[in-house]
């Protein structure tokens, strides 16, 4: 029997997690993970604060970015950023909740494109992110 879409994209995210350490110590949580999607979760802690009293934008990109690759890699392809780039709307304080929702607008070859918004507690967007995204061979389920 075989798995559908949206089992292997789980199954995937199920690997691919159990070896994230760099994600798990930041503090993110693995949301939902469906076929060319997935999404993350962080709550700002004051240790992630800048000079400026605002979340530091290297953790907002470093979630943004594993939302993207657990979306790139869902579709079963082992896949890695070639390029990414960020725009930081607003401000982040800390105890605020942070969610990045990731999703694909084009797979092409071993190529793909894919966009995440990440949102606050309120659910105002905070930064877009766009990656684009290199498959290297290989399936994480078989």
């Amino acid at each position: 029997m075989s798995k559908t879409e949206l089992e292997v994209a789980q199954a995937t995210a199920r690997l691919m997690w159990a070896n994230e350490r760099a994600s798990k110590e930041m503090g993110l949580e693995l949301g939902e993970v469906t076929p060319g999607e997935a999404s993350v979760h962080l709550t700002v802690r004051p240790g992630m604060l800048n000079s400026h009293g605002v979340c530091h934008g290297g953790f907002i990109f470093a979630m943004a970015d594993t939302a993207f690759a657990f979306a790139c890699n869902s579709l079963n392809r082992r896949a890695v950023t070639m390029h990414c780039s960020i725009s930081f709307i607003d401000r982040v304080a800390a105890g605020a909740r942070l969610s990045a929702h990731a999703s694909a607008r084009a797979v092409y070859g071993r190529n793909g494109i894919f966009d995440v918004t990440v949102t606050d507690d309120q659910g105002a967007k905070v930064a877009e992110f766009r990656g684009y995204s290199r498959t290297i061979g290989g399936e994480w389920v078989e």
